[in-house]
């Protein structure tokens, strides 16, 4: 599989499995899936432990290492702390314990999952201290690089300055609907590796908005498909790694994520498709986040400082 360089030299597979089963799929089954994925030919998986399935997960991994299907080394993990953890001494609390989940000595790619505490909103300092910790995890050999997760450009332009070590990832919603360019841009600029997550515009989620749109039905992405005889998700994906980031798209059946993995180096998109899809952009975010929403706030959009 093809891979991309992050700016601390590591090697990061252009496509990743998903773990966010929600309520819809138990432990127990996002952890088959890891293992068929793990065989099938995937070696990142994105974990976290707000998903709480990682204790589970970590039962498939040891299977899949001990069966020989894979080395330690050839495997890319990621987990991330949660919203619940940014306490002083939290985030080596967090961490240990993913790694107890786990099965692991290491974690490859260790991520803040929301830049503010349960009870918001965003705080430079706040967040400054819960990233102190994950670069010292960093010095313990604790996990190989260190990123962040539903940023803005206004929150990156307050914290940047501050780090000492500079965040390897940048896990944000990414799909043809909500394509973020221009915090998209800023991440190259600033040789941060865009990982995308709810690639497929996350069909299944419970949390949807009357006037949320559906990825994999967005006209576009379904005359592309019907071109290349595949399903639009496909395209979605196609699209995500040609673009340059890593979709991470969660999948429970093997024909799905066997077939994410084997289109992303067939038949690639033409520059005209891509282009399509880039005029297509709706700007429409649907992992709003409103359950962070604190005290004072009833709109979602101050969670992202209005920028989209």
């Amino acid at each position: 599989m093809s891979t991309l360089t992050l700016l601390n030299g590591m090697e990061v597979p252009q496509i990743g499995l998903g773990t966010f089963g929600g309520t819809r799929y138990s432990p127990e089954q996002v952890a088959q899936a890891v293992y068929g994925a793990i065989k099938t030919g995937y070696r990142l998986i994105n974990c976290a432990a707000s998903f709480g399935n990682e204790e589970k997960i970590g039962e498939a991994l040891e299977q899949a290492m001990e069966e020989g299907l894979v080395a330690r080394d050839d495997l890319i993990i990621s987990s991330k702390v949660a919203s619940d953890m940014h306490g002083k001494g939290d985030v080596l609390l967090s961490c240990a314990q993913t790694l107890r989940d786990l099965r692991l000595d290491y974690l490859d790619m260790y991520v803040i999952q929301w830049p503010f505490s349960d009870t918001g909103p965003f705080d430079v300092g706040e967040f400054m201290m819960v990233w102190r910790q994950m670069e010292k995890l960093l010095y313990m050999g604790l996990v190989r690089s260190i990123g962040m997760s539903n940023m803005t450009i206004t929150k990156l332009d307050a914290v940047l300055p501050l780090c000492r070590i500079r965040p390897s990832v940048l896990e944000m919603e990414l799909h043809p609907a909500f394509q973020q360019q221009e915090l998209f841009y800023y991440c190259y600029a600033k040789s941060i590796q865009p990982i995308g997550i709810c690639p497929l515009g996350s069909p299944n989620r419970a949390d949807k908005d009357d006037d949320d749109i559906s990825v994999i039905e967005m006209p576009e992405i379904v005359a592309i498909a019907e071109t290349h005889k595949v399903h639009p998700a496909i395209v979605c994906i196609k699209w995500a790694v040609q673009r340059g980031q890593i979709p991470v798209p969660f999948a429970i059946d093997e024909i799905q994520y066997t077939n994410n993995l084997r289109w992303v180096s067939k038949l690639p998109l033409t520059e005209s498709e891509m282009e399509k899809i880039e005029v297509a952009d709706k700007n429409c975010r649907l992992l709003k986040g409103k359950e962070y929403l604190w005290e004072d706030s009833d709109d979602w959009q101050e969670i992202w400082d209005n920028e989209a």
